[in-house]
């Protein structure tokens, strides 16, 4: 594969747990190639989570390497790795994350104040009117339900049109209706922006809809 967007080489990961090193990746190698989707499907506990989290950075391989847009993240500290998360991926998560205190349109805006975009509160209003929420931007996360204050963390994640998409069990915390829209705007963000989508999940019905499916369990590809 010419230039992957992300390429593992046996990437390992091991947590120190109260009972002593726990393995959680053995040998991951894996290559993505740019504008694919990619489906990592798995029993509870088998690392597909802990995978997503090494792939964006969010945990460092104890061993092997993970290479995202040729940029080597097992050579980079956290700040340097906060700011990759900030300039080339958008990440949404099962529990929302979204602040409390800030409203729809400045839980969006927030993050692209930060990455210096100066028009950041248009982009944010531009983005919640995507998902179909211009008429809750004012409105607290409190006073919205899980589908709309997933589709503000959609919002959030995909307003800098970032390169790669991570998405970690997105409709975990939506009954069927609200998780199926869910996913139809990701893809079609996606689609939209032409980014490069990985999305752990449970349903092999969500995994179908990728171009690639990557099943593992004990913390190994399958």
């Amino acid at each position: 594969m010419n230039n992957p967007i992300f390429s593992l080489k046996d990437a390992a990961l091991r947590l120190n747990g109260n009972a002593g090193p726990v393995e959680i990746l053995h040998g991951i190698t894996l290559e993505v190639a740019a504008g694919e989707s990619i489906g990592l499907i798995g029993p509870s506990g088998s690392g597909k989570s802990s995978l997503l989290m090494v792939m964006g950075g969010l945990e460092q391989a104890t061993g092997g390497s993970v290479h995202a847009m040729g940029e080597d993240l097992t050579a980079m500290n956290e700040d340097a790795l906060a700011r990759f998360r900030r300039d080339r991926m958008g990440i949404v998560f099962q529990s929302f994350h979204l602040i409390p205190t800030m409203t729809a349109l400045e839980n969006v805006a927030t993050p692209l104040e930060l990455a210096g975009h100066a028009d950041a509160f248009d982009c944010a209003a531009e983005a919640l009117k995507t998902v179909g929420l211009s008429s809750r931007a004012k409105h607290y996360p409190a006073q919205m339900s899980g589908g709309e204050q997933q589709r503000v963390a959609l919002a959030r994640a995909t307003a800098p049109r970032p390169a790669i998409l991570l998405a970690d069990e997105p409709t975990g915390n939506l009954d069927s209706a609200n998780g199926e829209a869910i996913m139809d705007l990701l893809f079609d963000l996606r689609d939209k922006h032409g980014s490069t989508l990985v999305l752990v999940t449970h349903s092999d019905a969500l995994a179908e809809r990728c171009d690639r499916i990557i099943s593992l369990s004990d913390g190994r590809i399958v």
